[in-house]
């Protein structure tokens, strides 16, 4: 607690471009905890060199990440939004905890083997203990809850055993996080292959709608997303292209399913797709003018960057200091 509110961590990595899912599925709902919780949102830049990056465009997807937080609508004064890398206490924390985790439960993570499959030139130990370092992120501010979805709740969990053991050892040093399970959103699907999620690191460009597409892109996409041969608009799993558009144009207009079913009967998937992309282009574009007037406002970013960074370091070496002091680190002499 904090000021008496409950802490909230969560953030997203530096790689990529953030798409229609990411916005829709997480940053968007963010909006709506910045007045009930005490958050702390990093662009999770440690966690990207798991896989080779090029320097210079880490550092600028960085920032536009940490600009495209605020032109979202988060508020720099209420919310903690700062670069994981500028917070030592992550990576610090993050080896106390390794000697704190079982090689059996690592060896239980399921992204370890998948990204392994995906990077077989390059498994490295960062790419391995990588859980490890997601709980030092949630754990460094003593965080109340974390939003998840389903493929990230085996990281809250090693988490929570973490805490736990080590808790159990040395008193009541860490919070045990507790999942956030917010309003079901929809899930948004890729719109090459609706059986999985859209993402950012997709190699067919068409599959994903990315925040910074512009309108006749966005159109393009859905004009070719992937539909049936049914033709006609129903909301089933079995249409699962039809079903992942029409959760698009809920997540747009606020409309339900029902609604959006009767308001294209009769109708063919062309005019559907293009209503979804319409739609989409109209969300988003409030949040791309934002996002393009805020990369002009240099010394305002910088200033977020140093004041967040400050705040972040600050509840991080509150909590540090109590692990290094309770595993018999010496004190600093100040």
């Amino acid at each position: 607690m904090i000021d008496g509110k409950k802490v909230l961590f969560s953030g997203m990595q530096a790689t990529g471009n953030l798409t229609l899912g990411n916005y829709i599925g997480a940053l968007k709902n963010w909006l709506e905890l910045q007045d009930e919780y005490e958050t702390f949102y990093s662009v999770v830049d440690l966690h990207s060199i798991t896989v080779r990056q090029d320097p210079a465009e880490l550092r600028s997807r960085a920032r536009k990440l940490l600009t495209l937080y605020i032109a979202a609508g988060l508020d720099p004064e209420k919310n903690c939004i700062y670069y994981q890398s500028h917070v030592s206490g992550h990576a610090e924390l993050g080896w106390i905890l390794d000697c704190f985790t079982y090689m059996g439960e690592l060896n239980r993570m399921t992204q370890f083997k998948d990204k392994s499959a995906k990077h077989a030139d390059n498994i490295n130990a960062g790419l391995y203990t990588y859980p490890v370092l997601m709980a030092a992120d949630i754990l460094l501010y003593q965080t109340d809850v974390v939003p998840v979805g389903k493929d990230q709740l085996q990281h809250l969990e090693i988490t929570r055993d973490i805490a736990q053991r080590f808790n159990a050892i040395y008193g009541d040093v860490f919070t045990i996080p507790e999942p956030y399970i917010g309003k079901t959103g929809a899930k948004i699907m890729s719109l090459q292959d609706p059986e999985k999620k859209m993402s950012k690191s997709d190699e067919n460009l068409n599959a994903s709608i990315y925040l910074m597409d512009d309108k006749d892109t966005i159109i393009r996409k859905f004009k070719r997303a992937v539909t049936d041969s049914e033709a006609r608009i129903a909301y089933n799993e079995e249409q699962k292209g039809i079903h992942n558009l029409i959760d698009i144009y809920c997540a747009c207009t606020k409309k339900t399913p029902d609604e959006v079913v009767k308001e294209f009967e009769g109708k063919g998937y062309g005019d559907f797709k293009l209503a979804v992309g319409e739609s989409v282009a109209d969300l988003l574009n409030p949040l791309q003018e934002r996002f393009y007037q805020m990369e002009k406002e240099k010394s305002y970013i910088d200033s977020i960057i140093k004041n967040n960074a400050e705040k972040a370091n600050y509840y991080a070496q509150k909590t540090l200091r109590k692990v290094q002091k309770k595993v018999g680190f010496p004190e600093k002499i100040r």
